[in-house]
């Protein structure tokens, strides 16, 4: 006799349905017949649940109690406060239509059953969960934009947010996920101040020309006062010429935009005054986002800043910059680019000993050493005994970037490629703070030379701050392990925590937004990410 393939379905189907009463059972959800109602709200609530094992956890845990469709003061509150909050998501440069107030009314709202009940109960908690990931950790992951974005993101499981705000008074949770720190807090009101004036136009016509000067009066100069005028850099004035008052504008703007402060409206800076306010949003929602990405993070009351797009290192204690010099990043090619990320500095290396990367032994130096085994004589060639090795009669032609047999180092000297002082925070990607014999460089604009570390103008300096708070003169200190010659490590008694970022705008306390250029295009890719997820650009009428 042959079996039909529907009859065993049937009985696995009422084998599960009986599994899942016998788990209501156990759980003492199925105690009598007038607990029927009850039973169907939580059987419902546990079938939804079971989809999502964060969720489902949460649920198991309260017995399959509801925290938003209850007749509870306490779910009424939960309910409204995701409502408010669902409404205000926009500010945040949230993607809304995820969770919009007319979609939540429209979840409670549709539930006429104890079982729609049950569904309604879960798909709030779910769309809670994705709001509060959102606005506390970010919409986008960052390894998945970049692959020089290796900033890890500590994201809450859906599980502990729902445990919080269950605990929690419901519009007080809501408000402290969003990062509380004063850049995130003035990048909102920028944000709000881009969309008004984009709602009125924008900053007007752009300014023709490729360069205006002091002194230089003709319709140009008037395109350009004008829009500094609606910018906020140059009080309403009837002025045709370029005068002082305008060279002084054009001033505080490059200043504001990392451009050198010259007072001479030249190719470069005309491109920064004539970008659109559009773009000045994207970049303030950007850095928003950027925000999110470090919350909850520790930062350390001393910690170094280093924003990759503004080459310069800060040392920041108790919130203030105590230390500014400026930087040399890594290069804008696929291999160089300096990456983001955070992590501790723990010691200072003087005199360092330059181990030059694989990379660039097999990449730059072997093909010198094949044309000319003398080349690049500066450099030790060390074999796996640890020995230096002859150049006489050797024949670099036989190797090649699998089978180079050296490791290459620099000893220490004033020409060494790290200069005089190395700072160390232990990374795999083999990124550190150093000095560097290449002064010249810190005079350009740009500072995007290096192979991916951060070379500082004013390195000594920088160590001196570091070891103020463990020796009384940190400069007889640091000068005496320096005329040894030999290399030398200081270990910092207090490690430091070190953020390499990438910030394109930056909210000063006293003073505008300041912009910088996206020199590795990487917040065009961020920008881009959120746009897929649903955050939109919009205009505020005012």
């Amino acid at each position: 006799m042959t079996l039909s393939y529907t009859r065993p379905m049937r009985l696995l189907g009422l084998f599960a349905s009986l599994s899942f009463a016998l788990l209501l059972l156990v759980a003492g959800l199925v105690a009598t017949p007038a607990k029927a109602e009850i039973t169907a709200f939580k059987q419902a609530v546990a079938e939804a649940a079971s989809k999502d094992k964060a969720v489902a956890a949460f649920y198991r845990s309260r017995g399959f109690e509801p925290i938003w469709t209850g007749n509870s003061s306490e779910d009424a509150k939960r309910r409204k406060a995701f409502i408010a909050a669902a409404g205000n998501a926009a500010a945040h440069a949230l993607p809304t239509e995820r969770y919009t107030p007319e979609m939540i009314k429209s979840i409670l709202g549709s539930a006429k059953t104890q079982r729609a009940l049950g569904r309604a109960e879960v798909e709030m908690s779910r769309l809670f969960a994705q709001f509060a990931q959102d606005l506390s950790r970010g919409v986008v992951v960052p390894s998945s934009i970049d692959e020089g974005i290796v900033r890890e993101v500590k994201r809450y499981s859906s599980t502990s947010i729902l445990e919080s705000f269950a605990k929690s008074s419901p519009a007080a949770f809501i408000k402290s996920l969003a990062p509380d720190t004063p850049e995130y807090v003035m990048l909102m009101k920028q944000k709000l101040v881009l969309e008004k004036k984009l709602a009125s136009g924008g900053w007007g016509p752009t300014v023709p020309g490729k360069k205006l000067e002091p002194g230089q009066s003709n319709a140009n100069v008037v395109a350009l006062r004008n829009r500094l005028m609606t910018m906020g850099y140059l009080k309403r004035t009837s002025s045709k010429t370029f005068d002082a008052n305008l060279q002084k504008a054009v001033q505080q703007f490059q200043i504001d935009h990392g451009l050198l402060p010259d007072g001479v409206a030249g190719a470069g800076t005309l491109k920064e005054i004539n970008t659109p306010v559009e773009q000045r949003l994207k970049s303030v929602m950007v850095a928003m986002e950027r925000e999110r990405w470090l919350n909850g993070m520790e930062r350390g009351k001393r910690h170094v800043w280093v924003n990759l797009t503004d080459f310069h290192a800060r040392i920041i204690d108790d919130g203030k910059v105590t230390f500014k010099t400026r930087s040399v990043v890594g290069r804008n090619t696929h291999d160089r680019r300096t990456p983001e990320f955070s992590d501790i500095m723990e010691h200072m290396v003087i005199n360092p000993t330059w181990n030059v990367p694989r990379s660039i032994a097999t990449k730059e130096y072997l093909p010198m050493l094949q044309q000319n085994p003398n080349a690049v004589s500066h450099l030790r060639l060390i074999d796996s005994s640890g020995r230096i090795v002859s150049r006489e009669g050797a024949d670099f032609t036989q190797y090649n970037a699998r089978n180079f047999p050296f490791d290459i180092k620099q000893p220490p000297s004033r020409g060494n490629a790290l200069g005089l002082v190395k700072f160390m925070f232990p990374n795999r990607h083999n990124i550190y703070l150093h000095d560097t014999p290449e002064k010249h460089l810190f005079q350009r604009e740009a500072r995007s030379f290096s192979h991916g570390c951060i070379r500082l103008r004013d390195p000594f300096d920088f160590a001196y701050t570091l070891l103020a708070p463990q020796v009384s003169n940190p400069q007889a200190y640091f000068k005496e392990r320096l005329d040894t010659g030999r290399e030398t490590v200081v270990e910092l008694d207090v490690h430091v925590p070190v953020h390499l970022v990438y910030r394109t705008a930056v909210a000063v306390p006293k003073g505008k937004m300041n912009y910088r250029r996206d020199v590795y295009g990487r917040d065009a890719k961020i920008f881009a990410a959120m746009s897929k997820a649903g955050v939109e650009l919009r205009a505020v009428q005012s």
